[in-house]
């Protein structure tokens, strides 16, 4: 089972677009996807048509409840979607309770790992969608994968951002004594614009092979699949959006 965390501490960068659509395109290659949402806003949830404040079972039960972290408890909160091995474990607004109630608790840092070590054979691929904070949530993540990817606008306010993301996964690397396989993924690119132009060329200066060396386009029919509940890979499979992430999907599993 192959364990990414989609993470970035900007909001707006493609975070929750990244991890829908590497695993729409994952699911349409037969593999047994979760997507794990973390984020108390619950886009990634709302995306396919979860409505987090209808459930009864979620990411944060996963935390908050008593007892060992079995497999049946697990499977317990997840929520199907349209495609047959694609799976959601949702986010409430519960979550936004946990570091008040968790973060000074010994080993709430590794819940996340426990959880997907209870469903390591049913699964091939896990994707968690981050919130762009740093708490409890975001070092659970961080803890339980193999490969982190950080979406970057590509616009300078972004690069800033990026900065404080870069820094907290050294911090991260130090306490968690674990080196981390990060890739940054370039969104929301218009080859039009200079300012994308520059801000990518920066990325690639800055970050050298760190930086993925192609970029995932601007593309409204990311917003129209939003809307449609589906993957761009499956509403629209020929549009630069779906081609983009297929591309960087290519190079993950070469790595």
């Amino acid at each position: 089972m192959k364990i990414w965390t989609v993470a970035n501490q900007k909001g707006g960068v493609g975070k929750t677009t990244t991890t829908v659509t590497l695993g729409g395109i994952l699911a349409q290659k037969n593999q047994r996807v979760l997507l794990i949402d973390t984020d108390p806003h619950a886009s990634l949830s709302y995306y396919f048509g979860i409505d987090s404040e209808a459930l009864t079972k979620s990411t944060y039960d996963i935390f908050v409840d008593d007892g060992p972290i079995t497999k049946d408890r697990v499977l317990d909160c997840l929520c199907p979607t349209k495609l047959d091995t694609l799976f959601v474990l949702p986010a409430t607004m519960n979550l936004a309770t946990l570091d008040r109630k968790l973060g000074a608790k010994s080993g709430m840092g590794l819940v996340l790992t426990k959880a997907l070590n209870a469903v390591a054979d049913e699964f091939d691929y896990v994707l968690i969608d981050c919130p762009p904070v740093l708490g409890v949530l975001m070092v659970n993540a961080l803890a339980a994968c193999h490969r982190i990817l950080v979406p970057v606008q590509t616009e300078f306010l972004a690069l800033k951002g990026l900065d404080r993301m870069m820094h907290t996964l050294e911090i991260m690397s130090k306490s968690l004594n674990k080196m981390f396989d990060a890739l940054i993924v370039p969104t929301m690119y218009d080859k039009r614009v200079n300012a994308a132009k520059e801000a990518y060329a920066a990325l690639k200066s800055d970050y050298g092979e760190a930086t993925w060396k192609s970029t995932i386009p601007v593309d409204t029919r990311f917003r129209e699949a939003s809307q449609a509940q589906t993957p761009i890979s499956i509403y629209a499979p020929r549009s630069r959006g779906a081609y983009a992430y297929t591309k960087l999907l290519l190079e993950l599993e070469t790595l």
